[in-house]
């Protein structure tokens, strides 16, 4: 297990971990301004530089509800434990000199600075020799791939985001099943309820949604994803992550082309239904496509249904009894 000071270079801009290492250099750089500057002197800077590091709270947090859950679900739960009762013996310390700082009681401040120094050096140093080494060993890459949504709520100590890890283009195609941004619903939420992975009404249609052996998806009239359900054998993977994509990018490149057609025929009106049926992982896959309309036949979107008919093509006579004996 190695020690990743002064390795901040070692990792991709945006991973986690160097967003970790990069805050821990910030943190020294802030203390050197801060003794180099005299409160009576000048507080307004001096006051300053003491709230951009107390910043490290956004590091705290981050670590106790985003890195902590990971490594407990590996079984490592003493960082939850001992490093958590550490940042909160931190945070006392913080709260102690916030209030000489914000009275102006320059006595003894120097001394009180360098002590919470000390104490955020010590953390850095476990951080980078024990925490993070053993983090790098124990979480898969799609582990560090998913922090950045829950990251970003939390927030950081730099002025702005860091770049996001994996870094993705918002025209660049990502399968469906490795899609993990959280985006920013481009649709209203007024009337509308939220089902399993999309918004719908009414409230027991997502019942319904979720035994039907089925592959469901709904693209709302602009061309936007807005539910799919979510069954326990699903023919095409998909996640949470294509709520709010532009369809196009929920499909592989070479494929696109056809969606884009059955959305101009559907649009236009002069087609309602599309199928297909494919060889897919050994199985025999019926997919079919269905514009949807209102009352006054305006589009309203399509709904995409995939379906494993392998042992379906099977069946032959009658079956009319069960056989669950």
């Amino acid at each position: 297990m190695n020690n990743l000071s002064n390795r901040t270079e070692n990792f991709p801009q945006g991973h986690p971990v160097r967003v970790y290492l990069e805050e821990n250099i910030l943190i020294k750089k802030l203390f050197q301004e801060l003794f180099e500057t005299n409160m009576d002197e000048d507080y307004q800077t001096f006051y300053n530089i003491f709230n951009q590091i107390c910043e490290v709270e956004k590091h705290f947090a981050r670590k106790e509800n985003q890195l902590f859950p990971y490594l407990e679900k590996y079984g490592w739960t003493g960082p939850s434990q001992g490093m958590w009762a550490f940042h909160d013996q931190i945070r006392e310390e913080i709260k102690a000199l916030r209030k000489k700082v914000e009275q102006k009681d320059s006595h003894n401040i120097l001394n009180e600075s360098i002590a919470l120094f000390n104490s955020l050096d010590h953390l850095s140093q476990v951080e980078e020799g024990r925490l993070l080494p053993r983090a790098l060993d124990m979480l898969s890459e799609d582990d560090w791939k998913e922090m950045y949504e829950g990251d970003k709520e939390i927030g950081w100590m730099f002025a702005a985001d860091p770049v996001r890890y994996p870094e993705v283009k918002e025209d660049e195609y990502v399968h469906p099943s490795a899609d993990k941004k959280k985006r920013k619903l481009p649709f209203s939420l007024d009337n509308r309820t939220h089902y399993d992975e999309g918004y719908l009404t009414p409230e027991h249609v997502n019942f319904i949604f979720k035994f039907l052996p089925v592959d469901i998806t709904y693209v709302d009239e602009n061309d936007i994803v807005i539910f799919y359900n979510r069954g326990e054998d699903r023919v095409f993977p998909r996640s949470a992550g294509i709520i709010g994509r532009e369809v196009k990018f929920c499909h592989p490149p070479k494929s696109v082309d056809q969606v884009l057609k059955i959305l101009e025929e559907f649009k236009a009106g002069r087609q309602d239904t599309a199928e297909f049926w494919i060889q897919f992982k050994g199985k025999f896959i019926h997919i079919r496509y269905f514009a949807v309309r209102d009352e006054e036949l305006n589009y309203k979107g399509v709904i995409e249904m995939s379906q494993d008919i392998t042992d379906i093509k099977k069946l032959e006579g009658d079956k009319r009894l069960l056989d669950w004996a």
